[in-house]
């Protein structure tokens, strides 16, 4: 499964541009790495703190997305499109992986926090990659769901 993008048209005004999303990604993976190479769990908290508004208040409230707009402003108004559901799933993901990293370090499991680290860079460079397996626990997520509902 690719990437699933499509050209914004008026009703889809609020879809991710794909320069955008990849910027998102590789923060996560270069900062992750970053963490790791520093042995610095502060690293992966900053993270932490830069997804959670835009996890629970949406692309308004993203750091990623605003730089990421003054970056790619010529690239934007062409660029292809991701839903913005589906980034909103994969960074909850993210954010949860994130935020339980950081309990694992404060209750003094390092080993934890790191392996929770490590699968949000994972994720994330394996989409870089061009297979999105946020958007594919997404997917699996609502065909279960819609199967669940309408049996």
């Amino acid at each position: 499964m690719t990437e699933p993008t499509r050209v914004q048209t008026g009703a889809e005004c609020a879809d991710i541009p794909l320069p955008v999303v990849k910027l998102n990604r590789w923060t996560l993976v270069v900062g992750i790495m970053a963490g790791l190479a520093l042995r610095q769990p502060l690293v992966t908290t900053a993270l932490f703190l830069i997804l959670l508004p835009v996890t629970l208040f949406g692309q308004k409230a993203s750091l990623i997305f605003k730089v990421g707009k003054l970056l790619f402003a010529r690239q934007i108004p062409t660029a292809e499109r991701e839903d913005h559901r589906l980034q909103r799933f994969n960074n909850a993901i993210a954010t949860t992986l994130l935020g339980l990293a950081q309990v694992a370090f404060v209750l003094g499991l390092p080993a934890l926090g790191w392996s929770l680290t490590l699968a949000v860079a994972l994720a994330a460079g394996v989409a870089i990659a061009g297979f999105c397996v946020g958007c594919f626990m997404y997917y699996q997520f609502k065909l279960n769901r819609y199967r669940l509902l309408n049996s």
